[in-house]
């Protein structure tokens, strides 16, 4: 069998320490590298390796991921003096897990390509937690061969790794992810200061909310399509749709006469009011709608 090539991971913050702390036992070696000593001092007691510069850890690994903060310290850590490229053997695979612009991804990808060196963009979701529990989702943009060569390394730490397409497509769809989520947290935001205002307890409310969302899988639930362009009325999901479109104006509604009577102003409501039918596929302006 062929050997394993050793891993290397740049940037041990507070999601890349606990990713890379899922590699630690990887059959062909850690090689770790951060700015800070106290960020690498565990992993070397466990036996990791260090590399003092990104340079150091390409130079000794055939995968290496990339988790630092922006796109600057990325094209650092990739491209600049003491860079992954400087020293990565033709064959290699720079996996990018950082949040970046999926332009950046594809300019140091191009770089990559004169010297044999794969770049994927991998970003992540699960967070915190899911880092720990090592059940990340990674979303990873790059050519299929590449691709392959990481995912072993990324299920140490994922339970979920999905192909997107080429470079920059694994940040896009993370960007899209993103904005499902914090725009979920203002949408929480604006439902508190409703409840808050009509007297609920908040920490009931949000009990249920976790509860609930665990049970319907919360928003992504109806992720369901494979487009977003409106539904025929024979299609298999129109009905399913169609419905929770009307139970969801019925609530919003509801909910903005509540806002109304005690003087809260709900935007965000008024928008999903507004914008809801064509989220789910069934707007009311369809040709041969029902409304």
């Amino acid at each position: 069998m062929t050997p394993s090539p050793a891993v290397g991971f740049v940037g041990l913050g507070q999601i890349g320490a606990p990713m890379a702390g899922h590699l630690v036992d990887w059959p062909g070696g850690l090689v770790v590298c951060d700015v800070r000593p106290e960020a690498v001092a565990p992993f070397e007691a466990k036996g990791a390796r260090v590399g003092t510069t990104p340079a150091e850890t390409g130079e000794q690994a055939g995968v290496i991921c990339v988790m630092v903060r922006d796109d600057d310290q990325v094209r650092e850590a990739v491209a600049g003096a003491d860079g992954l490229l400087r020293t990565a053997d033709s064959g290699s695979v720079i996996a990018i897990h950082s949040t970046i612009r999926p332009e950046t991804a594809e300019e140091l990808a191009e770089l990559g390509a004169r010297s044999g060196v794969a770049v994927v963009d991998a970003p992540v979701t699960g967070g915190f937690v899911g880092a720990h529990a090592g059940t990340l989702a990674v979303m990873v943009g790059g050519p299929e061969d590449a691709v392959d060569r990481c995912r072993a390394p990324f299920e140490c730490f994922a339970d979920l790794v999905v192909r997107t397409g080429p470079v920059g497509s694994g940040t896009r769809a993370k960007l899209a992810r993103n904005l499902l989520g914090f725009v979920a947290f203002a949408a929480a935001g604006e439902a508190a200061r409703l409840a808050e205002a009509a007297g609920v307890d908040l920490g009931l409310l949000g009990q249920v909310v976790r509860h609930s969302d665990a049970v319907t899988g919360g928003p992504g639930a109806i992720l369901l399509r494979d487009a977003t362009a409106p539904m025929a009325a024979g299609d298999d999901w129109y009905e399913t749709l169609a419905h929770v479109r009307g139970l969801g104006e019925k609530d919003l509604a509801l909910a903005l006469a509540l806002g109304s009577s005690l003087g809260v102003e709900l935007p965000l409501a008024r928008l999903a009011l507004e914008h809801l039918g064509a989220a789910l596929g069934v707007p009311h302006d369809r040709e041969g709608g029902d409304g």
